[in-house]
């Protein structure tokens, strides 16, 4: 293990292996002080997760997996969604610097075009009524090239270009647009983050399938609230509205 400086002067803690970087930053922080805006970054993690439970692929020195701390404490705790659209707003800028077609899946999947490049897990604590701590978990497809899981649709950057890309250049894309979206949000530009996140979302336009505990139907997007809740409307203009889980996109 060694700890080094990226440009932006974040602590950035490089593993070669650990079981998840979520849960290294986790138990780190909760056995010392950290600085906010602490990195750990892991060449292999044998334990990796995703959101829904779901286990997370990755060759070995291939892709970015990283976790990042942050002491959000001026968010109440039903505005933790503002947190998952800032790195996911990032992470979008970031990959679009080299190619086309990248989007938000609801609530935070980036896509290009219909398939997976990247999963965020983020885990927040609370003190009252605020957040209190925040750790930001990415696995970022950047150069593996063989997906061996049953996952239906990944996709690499590398498999995207033909190109292969330095991880810690990758890194420092994103962590510079978090740290400016993460000032957007300390200012109250609420609203203005919202509506970027809107504008990147994955099939923003017309009219496509869903499913929830009904079944398989059509939809479009209206809008995600404060509190990550997608609305859809039908095309016989019925309004649905569904939180995390309660209905996902058809692909």
């Amino acid at each position: 293990m060694s700890s080094c400086q990226n440009k932006l002067e974040f602590d950035w803690i490089q593993l070669d292996e650990t079981e998840s970087t979520n849960l290294y930053l986790h138990r780190l922080s909760a056995a010392q002080p950290m600085k906010e805006w602490s990195v750990v970054t892991a060449d292999y993690q044998s334990g990796g997760r995703g959101q829904r439970g779901n286990s997370w692929e990755s060759e070995a020195q291939a892709n970015l997996l990283f976790s990042c701390l942050l002491f959000p404490r001026f968010l109440k705790a039903q505005e933790q969604f503002y947190i998952s659209q800032i790195i996911s707003l990032a992470i979008k800028e970031a990959l679009s610097l080299y190619t086309e077609g990248i989007s938000i899946k609801w609530p935070n999947d980036i896509y290009w075009h219909e398939k997976k490049i990247c999963g965020i897990l983020i885990e927040h604590n609370l003190t009252g009524m605020y957040l209190e701590q925040s750790i930001i978990g990415v696995g970022l497809n950047v150069n593996q090239v063989t997906f061996r899981s049953n996952a239906p649709n990944p996709v690499s950057l590398s498999q995207i270009t033909g190109e292969v890309y330095n991880r810690a250049t990758v890194l420092s894309d994103i962590m510079d647009r978090l740290h400016h979206y993460y000032g957007l949000l300390t200012e109250q530009k609420k609203e203005w983050i919202r509506m970027r996140y809107h504008e990147a979302l994955f099939r923003q336009e017309g009219f496509h399938s869903f499913q929830d505990a009904s079944g398989v139907f059509q939809a479009k997007l209206v809008e995600v609230g404060c509190d990550g809740k997608l609305t859809l409307q039908t095309p016989s203009a019925e309004y649905r509205s569904y939180y995390f889980k309660e209905v996902q996109f058809v692909l």
